[in-house]
Formats: C-alpha cells, sequence, structure tokens
C-alpha cells in the first residue's frame, strides 16, 4: 500500500519517467527492426554470412549493459548525449533475437512453396515479399517480442547515464535503501514489458500463417 501511496503521490513524475522509458524502448526497437530484419534476409539468402552475423550479434549481447555503456561514453557525438548512447546500446542487444528469428522464419518456408511462385514467373523480389515474409512474419513478430521485452529491462540501468527512464527510480530508491522508491520503478517497468509481451504476442497469433 506504501508504494501505490508513494506512486498516486508522484504520478506526475511516474508518467513522466514511463513516457521516457517508452521512447528510449520504441526507438530503439525501430531501429532494431529497420537493421536486424534486412540483414536477417540477407543470411537466409546468403548462408555463407550467417556465421558472421550471428556470432557478432551474440558477441554484443555477451557484453555487460553498463560495460557497453561505458564503452560507449568516449565515442564523439554519443558520450555527450546520454539518450543518444542508451539507444544504440539497446538497438545492439536487440538484434540478435530480430536477426535469428527472421533467418529462421524465412529457411522454415516450404521450398515447395517457393518453388510453386516461380514456376508461376514471380521474380526473386515478389518472392521474398509475397510468399516468405508473409509466411514468417508470425516468427519475425515473435523476435521482435523478445527483443522490446529485453530492451524494457535493459532500458532501466541505462539510467546510470542519465538516459532517463523509470530506471530514475530505481537507482534513486538504491541510494536511499528506500523499497518503496525502487518498486515505483519496477512495477511500471514490468507492466510495461508485460503490455509489450501480450501486444505483440496477440499480433503474432493474428497474422501466423493458416
Amino acid at each position: 500500500m506504501n508504494v501505490i501511496r508513494f506512486i498516486l503521490e508522484n504520478r506526475t513524475q511516474v508518467l513522466e519517467l514511463t513516457s521516457e522509458h517508452v521512447w528510449l524502448v520504441g526507438l530503439s526497437t525501430a531501429f532494431a527492426v529497420l537493421i536486424g530484419v534486412p540483414l536477417g534476409i540477407v543470411i537466409s539468402h546468403r548462408t555463407n554470412l550467417k556465421k558472421i552475423v550471428l556470432a557478432s550479434a551474440n558477441i554484443i549481447q555477451t557484453i555487460p549493459s553498463l560495460a557497453l555503456f561505458g564503452f560507449l561514453l568516449p565515442v564523439p557525438w554519443l558520450g555527450e548525449h546520454s539518450d543518444r548512447l542508451a539507444i544504440l546500446a539497446l538497438t545492439l542487444y536487440a538484434l540478435l533475437p530480430i536477426i535469428r528469428n527472421t533467418y529462421t522464419g524465412i529457411r522454415g518456408v516450404d521450398p515447395a512453396v517457393v518453388e510453386a511462385g516461380r514456376g508461376m514467373g514471380l521474380t526473386e523480389p515478389q518472392i521474398l515479399f509475397q510468399v516468405e515474409l508473409p509466411l514468417a512474419v508470425s516468427v519475425i513478430l515473435s523476435g521482435i517480442r523478445v527483443a522490446m521485452v529485453i530492451s524494457v529491462g535493459l532500458a532501466t540501468i541505462a539510467a546510470a547515464i542519465g538516459s532517463g527512464g523509470l530506471g530514475e527510480f530505481i537507482f534513486r530508491g538504491l541510494a536511499m535503501v528506500d523499497d518503496r522508491v525502487i518498486l515505483a520503478g519496477a512495477i511500471p517497468a514490468a507492466i510495461l514489458a508485460l503490455i509489450a509481451d501480450l501486444g505483440v504476442g496477440w499480433l503474432e497469433r493474428r497474422l501466423q500463417p493458416r
């Protein structure tokens, strides 16, 4: 009850930090989709690049988030703008599930369906956009869903470099040793992750090929 009372008393700041959190996650996920889906498409057709691309994305995942923020701080144009730095870091972390699921989805399309498209005279770009991507879209969305949930959690850590978001409450609460302040950041972040998971999951089921 004390947590709920604290959130209600500070609802303006909670809403402001929540909107910052959504902005960080939304923008970084959008960038990750714009980069990850084309990369997944490329490695699904040029399998010789698969190991290089997936290994690079895997290496990024192994770097602790605070360490990555520290590595990026000295970079010109990024270090002096903490929000840009946070968006770049979150984008990098979101790439792996999107690339991997795009590759898996396209490679999972029945080769007979692809050959049927070629037999109908479809060009390679037409096969990609009219056959492969529509059949792989639910698998791709599954990767985007995982990426969004990961980003919601990692965005709280980005507050350590002053990028805003609900992590501000968490770090403030840790410094004050106050559970109410910590939960005022953790509870809305958990709700955001749940909304992202359920929302994209619903879209994924709706677009699943029948």
